[in-house]
């Protein structure tokens, strides 16, 4: 069974050591590279993990090591985004995904959120397979990956 936690000030080092991990993983599924983020001082994580709108995903058969991390932001009023969603290879196909992303809408959802929104790489379509089974559906925008120009990401969007 998925156990999803809320990042709190005092997990920091946690949030960085999972966000690291992922950009290290997946560079190609980030707005964000591992090298930029690498370089943050611990007060700029600690912030971070201050925002609670971060959340961590456990797994009992990984132990005390993170399955993965999602978070929600608002992007101006009324406007709220899935961000740094990543699931450890080892820990995909366990629901760990589905917890997480659960865990944004509700609290996109406390504070009002109608809809949901992400960006999500488009040759991404284990992801995308994810998002579709949790309500998402494309919206018909498409913009270049911050991180790499060279790759599409897709709007996609989930009515609360």
């Amino acid at each position: 069974m998925v156990e999803v936690r809320e990042v709190g000030p005092d997990d920091w080092l946690i949030m960085r050591d999972v966000r690291l991990a992922a950009l290290r993983d997946a560079p190609y599924a980030f707005a964000s590279t591992y090298a930029r983020e690498a370089q943050l001082t611990e007060d700029e994580w600690r912030r971070r993990a201050s925002g609670r709108n971060s959340f961590l995903a456990y797994l009992p058969e990984l132990g005390a090591v993170p399955a993965g991390i999602a978070a929600g932001i608002e992007d101006g009023p009324g406007a709220f985004e899935l961000v740094s969603m990543w699931v450890r290879p080892q820990a995909r196909g366990r629901t760990a995904g589905s917890a997480l992303i659960t865990a944004v809408v509700d609290w996109a959802r406390a504070r009002g959120a109608c809809a949901l929104h992400l960006w999500v790489t488009e040759n991404n379509k284990p992801a995308r397979r994810l998002y579709e089974r949790c309500g998402f559906t494309p919206t018909g925008e498409r913009q270049p990956l911050p991180s790499d120009p060279r790759l599409a990401e897709i709007g996609m969007t989930r009515p609360l």
